[in-house]
């Protein structure tokens, strides 16, 4: 299908987290469907060529993720969508986590959602269009165990993002989530090259039988920041080769 079916051509694109694995590839495809793109991390030298504005910050901090917003809408002259794709795991029982972990995962993960997106949607709302997309997790609606604070984040992030839906849908802003199960990332990588017994387990919690590839998380993504998605809006769309049906 062409890329002009998205609708994507020129629109102002920032992508929090877009040095990282899905993140890289988020912006690949954004910049392929014709989009203008910036990116925010705290290393932003491995995203890919192409982006416009490269924006280095600890978006743990509110103040850092207000700027880092104000200076992508300048470079790009204005926002149309955003996408929060920033996250961390440490996976423990509940009674192991330390003090400062459990700080760490709602900082990174939830407190940059907050932040960042509530300096967005302002001049989204002001200019009577807007794409919000929150990357969510399984995680978020099932009870994994050795996940709890980051299936907290989780969780959170998803009525976060029903309450925004909620307060800017008449002003032409859509605000979504999508909730990846297994990928081949990096976060999944490290995780498996330290346990590499843990693999036929996870794959056997899959009906697909396999974890997901990057490009079926891209997909997705661009499909909720494009015209066609108009008129969805407060939904998460897991992307999991079904692992939340069992």
């Amino acid at each position: 299908m062409p890329a002009e079916w998205l609708g994507l051509e020129g629109r102002r694109v920032l992508v929090a987290g877009g040095a990282g694995t899905i993140g890289a590839a988020l912006i690949a495809g954004f910049l392929e469907a014709g989009a203008r793109v910036a990116v925010v991390d705290l290393d932003p030298a491995g995203a890919p060529d192409g982006v416009e504005h490269r924006g280095a910050a600890d978006l743990r901090d509110a103040a850092a993720c207000r700027a880092s917003v104000a200076a992508a809408r300048e470079a790009l002259g204005g926002l149309d969508v955003f996408v929060h794709c920033v996250g961390i795991n440490i996976r423990k029982a509940i009674e192991d986590y330390a003090d400062d972990e459990w700080d760490a995962i709602l900082s990174v993960n939830l407190s940059s959602a907050f932040h960042t997106a509530a300096a967005v949607a302002p001049a989204m709302r002001e200019q009577g269009h807007g794409r919000i997309v929150f990357f969510s997790s399984v995680a978020g609606r099932s009870g994994h165990q050795h996940h709890g604070p980051y299936a907290a984040t989780k969780g959170a992030i998803n009525q976060l993002m029903r309450v925004m839906a909620h307060e800017y849908a008449e002003h032409g802003v859509t605000v979504n989530a999508v909730a990846p199960g297994y990928m081949d990332t990096a976060l999944t990588q490290a995780y498996l090259a330290e346990h590499p017994e843990k693999r036929d387990a996870l794959v056997n919690l899959i009906p697909a039988r396999r974890f997901g590839a990057l490009e079926e998380v891209v997909g997705p993504v661009l499909f909720l920041a494009s015209r066609q998605a108009s008129f969805v809006t407060g939904q998460v769309l897991y992307i999991d080769g079904g692992r939340t049906v069992v």
